[in-house]
C-alpha cells in the first residue's frame, strides 16, 4: 500500500468520530446562517475523505449532465410514480441571478445540476455553488472575479490518491478547477487552478477517468482550424490530444474539401452541450457542426468532412475510429446539436451495441456504435439542387428508411393553417403573411435557398425545419426498460433567399431573410406558426424496430380558444425518464413543467414555473429519503418532491 493511500485511510478513521459529533450538534443547535454554512462546508470536506454516512449509489445520484456516460437521461428511481406524481409540489428554490450589490444580472440558465455524495452543484449567473440538496441552502459559493461560468453546467472529478475531488467549469477560454468540498480554486491544477483553452467552450466538460474533454465555440473574426474537440488531464491540465474536425493535408477526409477549401475554414466545431462515452470500448462520440458560412458553399465543393457528422474516437488518444455524416455539404446549419444516446438492442443474433443521434434537419439516425453502420437502413435520396451561381449542392442526402422524421421536413399549400385549426384571427394574420412572402419555394427535405439576382423579385424558400432546427441541444432520452427513444422537436419554418453579397464580403452570395424571418405571426405576445399544428411534439421511437411508438404535442397556445390550445410549443431542451414509467420535461415556451407516462405520452402532472424551463431536468434521492426532481427555470432553480 502506498504512503499516500495509507494517509488517506488514516484520515478517514481520524475524522469519522468528528463527523458524527458535528452532525449531532447541527441537528440540535440553532446557529446563524453564516456559521451553519461553515459547518456544512466542513462536513462535506469530511465526506470527500470518506467520513460521511455511506455515499449514495450511482443509481440514486446524477453525477453528470445527462446522468451517465451513455447520455440516456434515465434514472432507476421509482419513489415518484404514476400513482402519486400528481402530488408533487415545490420543496425549495434557489435564485440564479447574480448577487452583485451594484445590481443583479440575469442567469438565463440552461443548466442541469449534478448531484454527487449528497451535494448539488450548479452554475449561476456570476458564480458556481454547492447546495444542500434537501433545502437548497448554500454550502459554498465561488464567485468569479470576472466573466461568467457556462450557463449550461459543470463537471465533477472524484480525485485520486494525490488530489482531492474537484468541480470543473468553463468560462469562455478558461477551464477552472475548484475544490469540491470548499469551492476554493484548486491551484494544483494547471496554472494556479486553470488552463487557457485558447478557443472558447461555452458548455459542459466531460470527465472520464482522468480525461477532461471540451468542445469549441468558434468566435467571430477568428482564423480557421479552431473548432476541434480537445482533451486535457484532470490531474494537472496538460493537453492530451486534439481531433481535427476539418482534416488537414495528409489526413483522411481532407479530399472532401476541394480546391484547398479546408484552409482557414471555420465551423465544423464541437459546440454541443456535452459528450457521450462507450465505457466498454473507450469510444468518445463527438457531434460536429456545420461549416462557416453555412448558407453558401460554392467556395467549399465536396461533402466537407467531418462537418455535420458524429465521429467516434478513442477517448484516451483521440484516434479516429469511424464517422457518420448526417448532411453532405450543409447549406442550412442543420448540424447534430447533441451527442448520440447509447443503448443496446436485443436481437435473435445477439445484442447490438447501438446509438441514436438527432439532427436539426429533423432526422433520427440509429447506428451500430461499433462501426457507424445504420441498423434500420439509411438511403441516399436525390434532393433539389441550388441555382445559386457556383454552388455545388450534394446530389443526395442520407435519409432513414424506416424511422420517420422527428420534425416537419416539407411544406405545401394544404399545410397552411385555417380558422378551423386555430382561430379566425390567426388564420387571417397568416394569410396576410403569405401574401407578403409571395411565391414560396419548398421542394421537400433539404430544399436549397432560392436565388434572387440583384436581391429583387423571385421566390422565397420556406425551410422546414427552420434555422433553429427540429430537435435541438437537449438530445434524446432513452428508457432501458422499454427500449424507447424520446425526442423533442419544434416545427417552425424559416424564410430566406440568396443574393449577391455586399462589397468586401468573404463570399459572393449571402443568405437574406425578410423582417419576419420565421413562418409565424405574433398575436397578443404569443408566437404562432402559420402551418397546421403540432408546433412542437415529443416522439417515442422503438429502438428495436425504428418505428414510432407514440407522438404527442406538448405545450399550450393559450391565445387560442379552449379545445384548440393543445398545439404543442417550441422547445429545445430534452426529457428525462425514470424506471417508474415517467417522463419529466419542461422545454416549451409556455413555462410549464410536465410529467408524462413514458409508455403512452399521457400527461399526468404539470406545474407553472413562472419562467421558461429551457433546460434538461434531473432527479436524485436526498439524504431525507425523498426523491427530488430539479429544473432550472431561466432565473431560478426549482426542486419538487412529493407532498408531506
Amino acid at each position: 500500500i502506498s504512503r499516500n493511500m495509507f494517509q488517506g485511510k488514516l484520515l478517514r478513521i481520524t475524522f469519522k468520530l468528528d463527523f458524527y459529533i458535528l452532525r449531532i450538534l447541527m441537528k440540535q443547535i440553532r446557529i446563524i446562517s453564516q456559521t451553519r454554512r461553515f459547518f456544512l462546508s466542513l462536513i462535506f470536506f469530511y465526506s470527500f475523505t470518506g467520513t460521511l454516512l455511506p455515499a449514495h449509489s450511482q443509481a440514486q445520484a446524477w453525477e453528470s449532465y445527462r446522468g451517465n456516460f451513455e447520455g440516456t437521461g434515465y434514472s432507476p428511481l421509482t419513489q415518484i410514480n404514476d400513482s402519486n406524481v400528481d402530488q408533487l409540489s415545490l420543496s425549495w428554490s434557489y435564485p440564479l441571478a447574480s448577487q452583485d450589490t451594484e445590481g443583479s444580472s440575469q442567469a438565463n440558465s440552461q443548466a442541469t445540476p449534478i448531484f454527487v455524495d449528497n451535494v448539488l452543484y450548479v452554475p449561476a449567473a456570476d458564480r458556481v455553488v454547492a447546495l444542500d440538496p434537501t433545502s437548497g441552502e448554500e454550502i459554498w459559493s465561488h464567485v468569479l472575479g470576472s466573466g461568467r461560468p457556462s450557463r449550461r453546467g459543470i463537471a465533477f472529478w472524484p480525485g485520486d490518491e494525490n488530489n482531492l475531488p474537484r468541480i470543473f467549469y468553463t468560462s469562455r477560454r478558461r477551464l477552472v478547477a475548484l475544490n469540491a468540498a470548499t469551492g476554493k480554486i484548486d491551484k494544483t491544477f494547471g496554472q494556479q487552478g486553470e488552463i487557457d483553452l485558447i478557443t472558447p467552450y461555452l458548455s459542459v466538460p466531460l470527465i472520464y477517468k482522468n480525461v477532461i474533454v471540451v468542445g469549441a465555440n468558434t468566435p467571430k473574426g477568428a482564423d480557421g482550424g479552431i473548432g476541434n474537440a480537445r482533451a486535457f488531464s484532470a490531474v494537472d491540465g496538460e493537453k492530451i490530444w486534439e481531433f481535427e474536425s476539418v482534416p488537414q493535408p495528409g489526413n483522411p477526409g481532407n479530399e472532401t474539401w476541394e480546391a484547398k477549401s479546408w484552409m482557414g475554414r471555420l465551423g465544423a466545431n464541437a459546440w454541443p452541450f456535452y459528450f457521450t462515452v462507450d465505457e466498454a470500448r473507450d469510444l468518445l462520440f463527438i457531434p460536429l457542426a456545420s461549416p462557416i458560412p453555412f448558407a453558401y458553399g460554392g467556395d467549399r465543393a465536396g461533402s466537407n468532412l467531418y462537418a455535420n457528422s458524429v465521429v467516434a474516437v478513442n477517448i484516451f488518444t483521440g484516434k479516429y475510429d469511424w464517422h457518420f455524416q448526417t448532411i453532405h455539404h450543409d447549406l442550412w446549419d442543420h448540424d447534430p446539436p447533441a451527442p448520440p444516446v447509447l443503448f443496446d438492442i436485443p436481437s435473435k443474433s445477439g445484442t447490438i451495441p447501438a446509438l441514436a443521434v438527432t439532427t436539426k434537419s429533423g432526422y433520427l439516425y440509429i447506428l451500430n456504435r461499433e462501426n457507424g453502420t445504420p441498423i434500420h437502413g439509411v438511403a441516399e435520396r436525390a434532393v433539389a439542387q441550388s441555382d445559386v451561381p457556383g454552388e455545388s449542392t450534394s446530389a443526395t442526402q442520407p435519409i432513414p428508411i424506416v424511422t420517420p422524421p422527428m420534425a416537419k421536413v416539407s411544406f405545401d399549400t394544404d399545410d397552411l393553417v385555417t380558422e378551423e385549426d386555430t382561430s379566425r384571427a390567426h388564420a387571417f394574420a397568416c394569410s396576410q403573411l403569405t401574401s407578403q412572402i409571395g411565391k414560396i419555394n419548398n421542394q421537400g427535405p433539404f430544399t436549397p435557398w432560392s436565388y434572387r439576382p440583384g436581391g429583387t423579385g423571385g421566390e422565397t424558400t420556406l425551410l422546414f425545419p427552420g434555422l433553429t432546427g427540429g430537435p435541438n441541444w437537449g438530445g434524446p432520452a432513452f428508457d432501458k426498460d422499454s427500449g424507447l427513444i424520446f425526442v423533442y422537436a419544434t416545427n417552425i419554418g424559416s424564410l430566406g433567399w440568396m443574393e449577391e453579397s455586399v462589397a468586401q464580403s468573404n463570399v459572393p452570395y449571402a443568405l437574406k431573410t425578410p423582417k419576419f424571418r420565421n413562418f409565424e405571426v405574433t398575436l397578443n405576445g404569443q408566437r404562432m406558426p402559420c402551418q397546421k399544428p403540432p408546433w412542437g411534439h415529443l416522439t417515442a421511437v422503438d429502438s428495436a424496430t425504428g418505428t414510432i411508438a407514440w407522438r404527442k404535442p406538448i405545450g399550450l397556445t393559450t391565445e387560442l380558444p379552449q379545445g384548440r390550445q393543445q398545439t404543442g410549443r417550441p422547445g429545445r431542451a430534452a426529457a428525462i425518464v425514470t424506471a417508474s414509467d415517467l417522463l419529466f420535461i419542461a422545454s416549451t415556451d409556455d413555462n410549464q413543467f410536465r410529467a408524462l407516462r413514458s409508455s403512452t405520452g399521457e400527461q399526468l402532472w404539470s406545474s407553472d414555473l413562472g419562467y421558461r424551463g429551457n433546460a434538461n431536468p434531473m432527479t436524485y434521492l436526498g439524504e431525507d429519503n425523498n426523491q427530488y426532481v430539479i429544473i432550472a427555470a431561466t432565473e431560478v432553480l426549482l426542486a419538487y418532491k412529493l407532498s408531506e
